[in-house]
């Protein structure tokens, strides 16, 4: 189909692109920015009057809890949830059950997903079989059937030495290795941050230095063995100090952050709101406005939603039974904005977190971008007016969010993948 996108505010963050510029469109790929290639002939056009027009968005950490655990969620319902919130690339942690440690187990998710004709998903394959930390994956069979990178989700690795060959391998082969920073034995049992409010809730904590910990060993074993290291949902302000470090001394390291922790932190847990049960935990005030400062200096590289649906009855727990995460997929954007709102940040440099970087960082070359020849998965959101978060208005099968009954700003208008158009506001 060819499409017109015409009368948008263009923003490029790739191409360092912000304007009133058209958008051309055929066979899937964007022919023409600015102007129409020769013989261009539209058979949509679409008015971005008012709108911004960018990139789809790449989401760094979503769970659509396919295979294993479709009555938390469904590839169908969490692709629905992308589409509205102008998510068009999803990478997928390895959590699943069974576990992504397997080429058959990763094939079969891409093809589940290609055949439901919305947002790419690229898996990350386990690093270790099970996930269990003994034995490697095979790692070079898994990247031919589709993952992009490595990792152990949620579950660290506690035999150094098999972290340091699972490492030294990724490195001889190129791939990167995305481990999140949670040392088992000082958070074991916690559910909150180790902190005044919980000690004052009753609340076992999980305290900041089981991530710095954690990390340090990680930085210290790409610097080893020249792995890429990727960091993923930091959590701490401690921790920045460590990557800059590590970055200072050549180790190729980036890093990210859940859209959640640049605005909430252990005091919105409030009288045990189940929906404030993450891992890694909201930690302290001082914590939250560290990192919100980071990713607006460029020091933490991309924003991901961490999406973790989870159902009604698992949530309505008390607050050390329930079972942790939040759905983020529609509010990747949402939030995004408003924390580029309250740091003065250009649209530009918000949405690059959320778009090229990410797509850097995951090593999506056809995507997070609008030059020409690039896929045509596009974004059309109104960043002014404002949206009230609800249960009714989520998609997600899972409805587990501390922003339930807040309004934030940023409509998503239409979403395309591939030149197709998959979602368009009512």
């Amino acid at each position: 189909m060819k499409i017109h996108i015409q009368n948008g505010r263009l923003i490029d963050p790739a191409n360092r692109l912000d304007g009133q510029h058209d958008l051309f469109i055929a066979d899937g790929k964007i022919v023409g920015v600015g102007s129409a290639p020769d013989g261009f002939t539209a058979e949509r056009t679409i008015d971005a009057s008012g709108l911004v027009v960018a990139p789809g968005l790449i989401d760094l950490a979503a769970r659509l809890r396919e295979p294993g655990f479709e009555y938390k969620a469904t590839l169908e319902s969490e692709m629905d949830a992308a589409m509205a919130g102008g998510v068009t690339s999803l990478a997928i942690p390895p959590d699943t059950d069974p576990v992504l440690d397997e080429p058959g187990l990763v094939e079969m998710l891409c093809y589940r997903a290609k055949k439901l004709n919305r947002a790419h998903v690229y898996p990350v394959g386990a690093l270790t079989i099970g996930l269990k930390g003994q034995q490697l994956s095979e790692m070079a069979e898994l990247v031919e059937a589709g993952c992009v990178a490595f990792s152990q989700a949620n579950t660290p690795i506690l035999d150094t030495r098999v972290l340091g060959r699972a490492m030294q391998y990724a490195a001889t082969f190129g791939f990167r290795v995305w481990l999140q920073p949670i040392d088992p034995h000082l958070a074991r049992g916690g559910v909150a941050h180790d902190g005044e409010v919980a000690s004052r809730l009753g609340l076992p904590g999980i305290p900041a230095s089981s991530e710095i910990i954690a990390l340090f060993t990680y930085l210290q074993m790409a610097r080893l063995t020249g792995a890429r290291l990727h960091i993923t949902r930091l959590s701490s302000a401690d921790s920045l100090a460590l990557i800059d470090q590590a970055r200072a001394d050549g180790v190729d390291v980036t890093c990210d952050v859940a859209v959640h922790h640049l605005h909430l932190c252990d005091m919105d847990i409030g009288y045990f709101n189940p929906h404030c049960h993450v891992i890694p935990p909201l930690r302290s005030q001082r914590d939250r406005i560290a990192l919100a400062r980071a990713v607006a200096e460029g020091r933490i590289n991309a924003i991901c939603s961490d999406h973790t649906p989870v159902d009604d009855d698992a949530k309505q727990a008390p607050f050390s039974e329930s079972e942790p995460g939040t759905t983020g997929l529609e509010l990747l954007l949402p939030l995004t904005l408003k924390w580029a709102a309250e740091h003065k940040l250009p649209l530009i440099d918000a949405l690059a977190r959320i778009t090229s970087e990410a797509a850097r960082i995951a090593g999506i070359a056809k995507g997070g971008h609008l030059s020409v020849g690039a896929r045509a998965d596009i974004c059309i959101f109104d960043p002014d007016a404002h949206q009230l978060i609800s249960r009714s208005t989520l998609k997600s099968q899972g409805k587990n969010t501390p922003f339930l009954g807040l309004e934030l700003p940023g409509r998503v208008h239409h979403t395309l993948v591939e030149g197709t158009p998959m979602y368009a506001a009512s």
